[in-house]
């Protein structure tokens, strides 16, 4: 729902309000994480795409990994990660690099995600899988979430990582069909998102799925409950909806700043239509602490069970 559906006041785009602001970055721990990302030559999302909540994944000894380089072979009007042609360049030893970066942080959940590769014959999909089962390997009891591009809905390259060692297959659809070809890349479609996500709920029956949607684009009520919909048609199982921050003045401005009482109202109705966890609010973003708790504490649960 939109503030007028809602009846909650929400901020017109320009200057931030108050919900929004967040703590500069730093401690002991932060600036311990950043050195080991430098010297293992890994890539993070939280940099490439600004997160605001950086500064409290690093404190609490988490972050989230971005595979295949810092370069991605589509631009999205929303995404501050550089667009080029990495011409097939693979890092081979980027599955090692993980493997004992995972080992030193003593991780038990981390989220791999990747810049789209429309340069590889199999968008990538081989190395993603290596890089989840290195670190798998290095430390048994770890939980992976892979947070991958649609691989334009290619089911050879889909099964490849849903039947990797990934516990949780997420991709995001990130806006509403309304507003995809406005916000997204040409080559991400709307419908191949929901096609990527249903083929990894069918490839992988019993791995939890998750996608996210992006609020302050201009979207209006009906249209993000379109999306819950279809993400629930889809039989996704985990959402998360936060507020679009442009990243520069070259990217998508923000036609509104969402209220957190807005957030909170589409939580409730996202968990009415079956959604096992929605995770909504201003600075939550499709990695974010909230939703990788639930789906370890859901994963060991089942495990337990078992």
């Amino acid at each position: 729902m939109n503030s007028t559906e809602s009846g909650t006041p929400s901020a017109p785009a320009g200057r931030k309000p108050e919900w929004l602001k967040v703590r500069l970055p730093g401690g002991a721990n932060f600036e311990r994480i950043k050195a080991l990302r430098q010297s293992l030559k890994l890539t993070t999302v939280c940099e490439e795409a600004r997160c605001p909540n950086v500064g409290e994944c690093w404190s609490k000894g988490t972050a989230t990994f971005m595979l295949l380089g810092d370069t991605c072979t589509r631009a999205c009007r929303f995404c501050n990660v550089k667009t080029g042609n990495p011409q097939g360049r693979i890092d081979h030893d980027e599955p090692q690099h993980l493997a004992d970066a995972v080992r030193t942080m003593e991780l038990s959940y981390i989220v791999l995600t990747m810049v789209d590769r429309d340069d590889l014959a199999d968008g990538g999909a081989a190395h993603v899988a290596a890089c989840v089962d290195a670190a798998i390997a290095a430390t048994p009891k770890l939980k992976v979430e892979v947070l991958s591009g649609d691989f334009r809905a290619n089911p050879a390259a889909l099964q490849t990582v849903a039947l990797s060692g990934a516990s949780v297959l997420a991709h995001n659809v990130e806006t509403t069909r309304a507003l995809t070809k406005r916000v997204r890349d040409g080559k991400s479609t709307y419908d191949n998102s929901l096609a990527a996500l249903r083929l990894y709920k069918q490839l992988a029956p019993a791995k939890l799925t998750k996608s996210s949607i992006m609020l302050g684009l201009g979207e209006s009520a009906d249209e993000v409950r379109e999306t819950l919909r279809d993400l629930r048609s889809a039989q996704v199982d985990i959402v998360t909806l936060g507020q679009y921050l442009q990243p520069t003045q070259w990217h998508l401005p923000v036609a509104e700043y969402i209220h957190p009482d807005v957030f909170a109202a589409w939580r409730i109705e996202a968990d009415s239509m079956g959604f096992l966890f929605c995770a909504s609010g201003p600075l939550v973003r499709s990695s974010y602490r909230a939703g990788e708790l639930f789906a370890e504490s859901w994963l060991r649960d089942r495990e337990g069970a078992k």
